[in-house]
């Protein structure tokens, strides 16, 4: 069985503490760098185990129609969370039966929550 560990998003530095905000709204919490060297190049969060690295850029590349999307332990809870945090989700068609939203992150990035991944 394969697994997918992380995921990396370019932002720019100015940017970090709006998307680590973000990110901690749907279970993400940044977490040691496994080289301290690293901390000039980005930041990484975890969420159960799984790793987004916020990689640091002048020039980000954000995809258009490319997506990150995350199964959220509160799906509810992580919604109510980032409307109250004035972000706007917006409900999707149920593919697996499973709730989804989209909305952007901070940097622009396009993040898909889900309730629970495909049987």
């Amino acid at each position: 069985m394969s697994a997918l560990h992380h995921v990396s998003l370019e932002i720019q530095r100015e940017n970090l503490e709006a998307c680590r905000a973000f990110y901690a709204l749907v279970g993400f919490e940044e977490v040691p760098l496994p080289d301290e060297r690293l901390e000039s190049q980005g930041r990484f969060l975890q969420g159960g185990p799984t790793q987004i690295h916020l990689l640091f850029t002048d020039d980000p590349v954000v995809a258009p129609k490319g997506h990150v999307a995350l199964v959220v332990d509160d799906y509810a809870g992580a919604l109510q969370r980032l409307r109250d945090a004035g972000f706007e989700p917006e409900d999707r068609t149920r593919y697996w039966g499973s709730p989804r939203a989209k909305l952007s992150d901070p940097a622009g990035h396009v993040v898909e929550l889900m309730e629970y991944p495909p049987a």
